[in-house]
């Protein structure tokens, strides 16, 4: 069974997992690779199973440290062996590949010079692995496709070049392939999104009705009523993009305050955004005209940046002054939330469980992914920590769970754990 369930819908391998379970057969542990950001469906969820179900004092065995990605908040992307990360190091910022098994370095290329910033230099995004091709966006705006195996820079254009300005904090998104396009979010009057022929980075289409500075927003594909568009929240509205022409079929406004940069969380017909800054959440449902309609908006989740995840019919994550929290996606309503087990931080999700990790302290906490309430199996501290992080800089750097183990960044620090059983 496990060699077919990683070519079905995240739908149809749970069905078939319940069918093999209620048959009384046993559902052997599934390996998955990690190939963009938020994984293989820009939703933060993994078919991975065979997971440790709690963590033993200490938390889970550290397979290798590598003490050398260079400064920067971009995580990894890990397909097969090997793991790819951005970093700068003596002032470039370089796409590195390592082994996944041993973390030991590959190979390394350049990318362009250092962005500098008070809260920490470096890249922020997370590469996107598509074939034999991988993409990635450097902070001041360099997009750049590369050979897989090589790290051979087969193409490289800039976003500044197509009338975008660096962000306050530095381009931040992660490049999205659908098809034979590249999409990504230059900013600027010439159209706030484009999207690109990802073989040679041409620019097809761009959304020239939205001119919207840039943020820090990822894109992602939606599929209201079976018809495919594209999702991003700009800082002043929530949009739905047209995949052939890049003509805007819906939008919604949106009070985006200092920086937009949650993903869009998408379940069929419903879209849901969350910002930090008191800003709150919103979720939109499109008609069967194309037409976005308002279910919900409150102050409930104010997500700053450490991502929310939908689970069955329940999002998790952290809200500021609020605490984690478990709030139902039908209703908008809060479930439970919890405000003194661990500050403030990024979540990740696998085998039922999600490991929420403290910016402040790296406490790495395991608990159930479930609308019960904070049910906690497990918890460690990320040891050692960098000596390089800039005052103002935490450690933000998404958790990723790829083929049984567990990778947290701290600065030039890359930690990857075993949590298989």
């Amino acid at each position: 069974m496990s060699h077919i369930m990683p070519f079905l819908t995240k739908t149809a391998r749970h069905a078939l997992s319940r069918a093999a379970l209620l048959a009384g057969l046993t559902v052997p542990a599934l390996a998955a690779d990690w190939p963009q950001w938020l994984g293989p469906q820009r939703d933060g969820l993994t078919a991975e199973t065979g997971l440790l179900q709690a963590w033993p004092e200490g938390g889970p065995p550290r397979v290798w440290l590598f003490r050398n990605t260079g400064l920067g908040y971009a995580g990894p992307a890990v397909v097969g062996q090997r793991l790819y990360l951005m970093g700068s190091r003596n002032g470039v910022e370089q796409l590195l590949c390592l082994d996944a098994a041993s973390g030991e370095e590959q190979w390394a290329t350049d990318l362009g010079s250092e962005y500098e910033n008070g809260w920490g230099n470096g890249p922020r995004g997370t590469p996107t692995i598509d074939g034999d091709r991988i993409y990635v966006l450097a902070a001041k705006g360099n997009l750049v496709c590369l050979e897989l195996s090589t790290g051979k820079i087969v193409w490289k254009t800039s976003l500044t070049d197509l009338g975008g300005e660096i962000p306050t904090w530095g381009y931040s998104e992660s490049p999205l392939i659908d098809g034979e396009k590249l999409l990504i979010t230059p900013g600027g009057d010439q159209g706030a999104i484009a999207a690109l022929d990802k073989q040679t980075g041409t620019v097809l289409w761009r959304t020239k009705p939205l001119d919207d500075v840039a943020h820090y927003s990822s894109l992602v594909i939606a599929r209201p009523h079976g018809k495919k568009q594209y999702v991003q929240l700009l800082v002043s509205r929530l949009v739905g993009i047209d995949p052939e022409s890049g003509g805007v079929l819906w939008q919604e406004p949106w009070e985006g305050r200092v920086a937009v940069i949650p993903t869009p969380v998408v379940s069929e017909n419903k879209i849901y955004v969350t910002s930090g800054y008191g800003t709150g959440c919103l979720q939109v449902e499109i008609d069967h005209a194309g037409a976005a309609q308002r279910v919900y908006e409150n102050k409930l989740m104010k997500n700053h940046h450490g991502g929310v995840l939908l689970v069955g019919d329940h999002l998790y994550g952290h809200s500021d002054s609020v605490g984690w929290l478990c709030q139902d996606f039908v209703s908008g309503e809060r479930v439970w939330r919890e405000r003194s087990a661990l500050g403030k931080g990024a979540i990740a999700y696998a085998d039922g469980r999600f490991i929420c990790l403290s910016e402040d302290t790296g406490e790495v906490v395991l608990i159930e992914a479930s609308p019960e309430g904070w049910n906690e199996k497990g918890r460690f501290t990320l040891t050692p920590q960098t000596e390089l992080r800039k005052p103002k800089g935490k450690i933000w750097t998404h958790p990723v769970i790829a083929d049984g183990k567990l990778y947290l960044r701290d600065q030039e620090l890359l930690f990857c754990f075993d949590l298989q059983r």
